[in-house]
């Protein structure tokens, strides 16, 4: 499986749509010959998101991404090395991130207040739980990336078809960070997508 939004990019580098449903679109319109997507998920997305203190939160008096605008003067913002975010988030144009080798760091500088706000991704399953990761709503502020099979066309039975599609309406973000932390935690990925299949068969 791909991300629709980094699929979007690849194909179509600039595009600035964000809405799962828009990147989604926009993505299958700049597929090249020959390569179809299924279904996406609808609940299960990796996308870049910005995680806060608790009292950053609390003195901000909200936990949605919509807020960080009216607190854009003095942010400093950190990253880890070699993540791809996000220049502005709505009007809020970004400082130049403080990099980090590995989201330990970055996140021990967050608690220290030696930055305001952290990227990580939605699906990260390194985040820690005293930390809050601030909620994209509607409209969306940064750009959809929804977990999407792609496929090479008239190569799938019509029952591996509904297999795959089947996916978006099982896998959730939740699911997904499990699997990524059972990868990181050095678990092989056939073995844990065998897993997640076996507990939830598809194309019956």
């Amino acid at each position: 499986p791909a991300l629709t939004g980094e699929v979007l990019q690849t194909f179509q580098p600039g595009a600035t749509v964000r809405s799962d449903q828009q990147v989604y679109r926009a993505m299958v319109g700049a597929l090249p010959e020959g390569i179809a997507a299924g279904d996406y998920t609808t609940a299960a997305e990796d996308k870049p998101a910005l995680a806060v203190t608790q009292a950053t939160a609390e003195a901000w008096g909200s936990t949605d991404l919509s807020v960080l605008p009216r607190h854009c003067d003095g942010l400093v913002v950190g990253s880890v090395a070699g993540a791809r975010t996000p220049a502005a988030v709505s009007r809020c144009r970004l400082p130049e991130a403080r990099v980090f080798p590995n989201d330990v760091g970055m996140f021990a500088a967050l608690r220290a207040g030696q930055i305001t706000v952290a990227w990580t991704t939605t699906a990260n399953p390194d985040v820690p739980p005293d930390v809050v990761v601030l909620a994209d709503g509607k409209p969306a502020l940064v750009q959809a990336k929804n977990v999407v099979p792609l496929y090479r066309r008239n190569e799938l039975s019509a029952r591996q078809l509904l297999a795959i599609n089947e996916v978006a309406g099982v896998l959730d973000t939740a699911a997904l960070v499990e699997m990524r932390r059972q990868v990181a935690h050095g678990a092989a990925v056939e073995a844990v997508a065998d897993s997640w299949l076996a507990e939830h068969p598809l194309g019956r």
